[in-house]
């Protein structure tokens, strides 16, 4: 009995110290989790704060960013203005250049008209100091009692005009009664290739269209003689061309009368008292600017009443 006792004492100290052992065992097993777990805390915690650092890092960079952005959009808008004030000046200028282009333009358009109206009034000038000159060359001829009219010359497109009018063809004979420089009787023979006498009885006129007539090279069918027109026989001649005083043409007309019917009578500027034209033109002269009339007779002479055709 009492041996059976001791061996549940036995028994119980020894439950009792395996208990103990196995407690003993957990508690260390515990702790040893315990402080791993810590250890594990200590590495998270380490873990945070360095993301806590890199966390702060980034705010600084991002302030960082933030200020360089607000100063950019600064300067962006400050860029702005300016860029829109050069625009608008710009604008200012274009518009101040298109203004004086503009004025720039009117001031060339004046000039030019200006230039225009000086070579007018110079033109003129020239014309009236060469018809003063001629006019003082015939002065000293008519003083001499050798001429009854003064020398001025036709213009080319009024000489034109003329033998336009007389319908000049290559088988007439041209007569230009106050021949001047002879440049009616050498047009008729270059443009019409006909034959044509000049008279004149100023020596100097018939110096000149003796030169005309050379320098042209129409010697072969232009002839000038110094006669007075008053004493010719005309009968021979179908175009008559004039440039005489109005009572000088009317001091012609029983010589003209001799013509042979149909033949034309052509006067610059002057008609003919008495005798009705056939027709009348007028042409403003782009070599003197002036208008000049051009009369046309056929004969026989008509010294009844006739419509004028004028053109």
């Amino acid at each position: 009995m009492v041996k059976r006792r001791i061996v549940l004492i036995l028994l119980l100290g020894l439950l009792v110290s395996a208990g103990c052992d196995n407690s003993a065992k957990e508690r260390n097993k515990s702790i040893a989790e315990v402080e791993e777990v810590k250890a594990e805390l200590s590495r998270v915690k380490a873990t945070l704060d360095g993301f806590r650092d890199e966390m702060s890092e980034l705010k600084e960079k991002l302030a960082a960013i933030s200020a360089t952005q607000g100063k950019a959009d600064s300067e962006l808008t400050v860029f702005r203005q300016a860029y829109n004030d050069l625009l608008k000046r710009v604008n200012v200028l274009s518009d101040e250049r298109d203004l004086e282009i503009a004025r720039g333009e009117k001031i060339r358009e004046d000039i030019e008209r200006l230039a225009e109206q000086l070579r007018g009034q110079a033109n003129e000038v020239t014309e009236y100091v060469g018809v003063a000159g001629e006019l003082q060359a015939g002065s000293e001829d008519f003083n001499e009692g050798e001429l009854d009219v003064i020398f001025v010359p036709t213009p080319q497109d009024v000489v034109d005009k003329m033998l336009e009018l007389a319908n000049v063809q290559k088988d007439d004979l041209v007569y230009d009664l106050g021949c001047g420089d002879g440049r009616i009787v050498v047009t008729a023979a270059k443009k019409y290739g006909c034959s044509a006498m000049g008279y004149d009885i100023n020596p100097r006129r018939v110096k000149e269209s003796l030169e005309n007539i050379e320098k042209n090279n129409v010697k072969h069918l232009v002839r000038i003689e110094r006669k007075d027109i008053f004493t010719l026989d005309l009968s021979k001649a179908n175009v008559i061309s004039l440039y005489l005083l109005p009572e000088l043409n009317v001091r012609l007309i029983p010589q003209l009368e001799k013509l042979k019917d149909g033949s034309r009578i052509v006067s610059h500027d002057f008609d003919m008292v008495g005798v009705k034209p056939d027709k009348v033109v007028t042409l403003v002269s782009k070599e003197d600017k002036y208008e000049h009339n051009i009369y046309l007779w056929t004969t026989p002479l008509n010294k009844e009443d006739r419509q004028v055709d004028v053109e």
